[in-house]
């Protein structure tokens, strides 16, 4: 494999897989398949695995009985290397698969749903990617069917999909749409959301690097992973020649209403670029929008207070304020004297101890993941109100990296977008100038502060209208006489 490629966005064009057949494979690889009940239906995906392309002797398939009842078995027509992994701990699509990837041997994970039935070409044309580069993950494609009366050996012996299945008849994915609007995932802004499974391909370390999937998303787990996956800097890659038909239509065919609703508040906790889920103001989310990063080392505590305040009042509230300080310099005890030398930083301690929305650390991490976007600026350099949402709008454009503002006195402030930050660190070396990886990747644009730092406005000036004539004394007194002689 040769030295990572430095692919801009999500634009795969410059690699060119192996053509499907005319190649050697040489990376190992693990069909994880999260299984509860269904038995017939995991026999006609193992008969299809059976007959896949991809050498025997670097594919193992592991069956991952999720509390089934009967419990799971190995039929006669399945892969040679397949093994049933039992669920010890936990429960639900997500466990299952951290449960196959940790017992995994492979290089390369593939998931795959136990009611799939792949093309004998689905696991070589998405692993043929991975042996051209290693931070990618490649989509197969799904058409959904209903299930006709078929056997294993039927499925195993067929050459293609279409002579056991009514391939006319099925239901495309709606992934594949967006795929072709926008040219294979190249244009596309958010290229995670169709990686929905039931069928990708990764590189076990980047699997294991983002943490797997969550267990505590029950629901949208995939699309949640998808963007931890974003977030790690990867270019997901969808193969057209990876078909396969799901047995049966999904959940959101048959309520959509409710499939929906029953994802929002997962996805709206973890997946901040969802800004159409967070609508709700004044609400706090599991992961914020921004990362706002201030060194707050040799810093009066006066100003850090006016920083935090500035950047907590801002347009854009969805943020998480960190403070960047020698916090461990600080001693566990709670007495301190009025002469302590970390004066300053003790008092920033405290006054912070108990806001969920301040974090105090030694040192920032390489990257904010999984938010999607980190600010780092002078800490006496307060922010404006809207200066946040401005800079946001302006990388949103056309999906910058990052976005530098010259501040008249020679320093810096920064918006970081996480997935290009992560996508620099992949393909560089500890200690490099990321920005020169970033500006090839996603771009780097410098902009005079004038827009993100508006000046104040001026007060209009205020007319004071003259003040009405007084009425001569003698009119004054007149009236008076005549009100006085007024009959009641």
């Amino acid at each position: 494999m040769d030295a990572r490629p430095a692919l801009r966005q999500n634009d795969y064009s410059p690699i060119e897989a192996p053509q499907l057949g005319a190649w050697s494979p040489a990376l190992s690889l693990s069909v994880v398949i999260p299984a509860h009940g269904g038995q017939d239906r995991l026999d006609l995906t193992l008969a299809a695995l059976a007959a896949q392309t991809y050498p025997d002797h670097l594919m193992e398939v592991l069956v991952v009985d999720d509390g089934s009842d009967p419990p799971l078995r190995l039929p006669e027509i399945r892969p040679v290397n397949t093994r049933v992994v039992r669920v010890r701990d936990g429960w639900g699509i997500a466990n299952a698969v951290n449960t196959g990837a940790k017992a995994a041997d492979g290089e390369i994970i593939q998931r795959l749903d136990a009611d799939m039935v792949a093309c004998r070409e689905h696991i070589e044309a998405l692993a043929r990617w991975h042996h051209v580069t290693d931070y990618l993950v490649t989509i197969g494609m799904k058409k959904f069917v209903d299930a006709p009366p078929i056997t294993p050996r039927q499925v195993f012996a067929a050459k293609e999909l279409g002579e056991v299945f009514d391939l006319a008849g099925a239901v495309a994915s709606s992934t594949e749409a967006t795929i072709e609007k926008t040219d294979g995932l190249r244009r596309s802004r958010n290229p995670y959301h169709v990686c929905t499974g039931p069928t990708f391909a990764l590189p076990r370390e980047v699997f294991h690097a983002v943490g797997g999937l969550d267990p505590t998303v029950v629901r949208g787990e995939d699309t949640e992973f998808s963007y931890r996956l974003a977030m790690h800097g990867v270019v997901f890659v969808p193969d057209m020649a990876a078909q396969a038909v799901h047995l049966g239509l999904p959940a959101q065919h048959r309520d959509r209403e409710r499939a929906v609703r029953a994802v929002e508040p997962y996805l709206a906790h973890r997946i901040p670029l969802r800004r159409d889920l967070r609508k709700d103001r004044g609400r706090r989310w599991l992961v914020p929008y921004v990362e706002i990063v201030l060194d707050v080392t040799d810093t009066s505590e006066s100003v850090v207070r006016q920083a935090v305040a500035a950047a907590l009042d801002g347009k854009l509230q969805d943020v998480v304020v960190t403070l960047v300080g020698p916090w461990s310099r600080l001693a566990d005890s709670g007495r301190w004297a009025l002469s302590d030398p970390c004066f300053e930083l003790r008092l920033m301690r405290d006054l912070y101890a108990h806001d969920e929305r301040v974090r105090l650390i030694d040192e920032a991490a390489p990257t904010p993941a999984p938010t999607p976007f980190r600010y780092r600026g002078p800490v006496d350099v307060p922010l404006h109100r809207a200066t946040l949402e401005r800079m946001i709008e302006s990388v949103q454009k056309d999906l910058a990296g990052v976005l530098v503002v010259d501040l008249p006195d020679g320093r810096t402030a920064r918006l970081e977008r996480t997935s290009a930050l992560a996508r620099a660190a992949l393909l560089t070396d500890a200690g490099a100038d990321l920005d020169d990886v970033i500006d090839t990747t996603h771009g780097v644009r410098h902009e005079p502060p004038d827009r993100f730092w508006p000046a104040p406005k001026q007060p209009e000036p205020v007319t004071i209208p003259a003040p009405a004539a007084a009425d001569p004394p003698e009119n004054t007194l007149l009236r008076r006489l005549k009100s006085a002689l007024r009959p009641n």
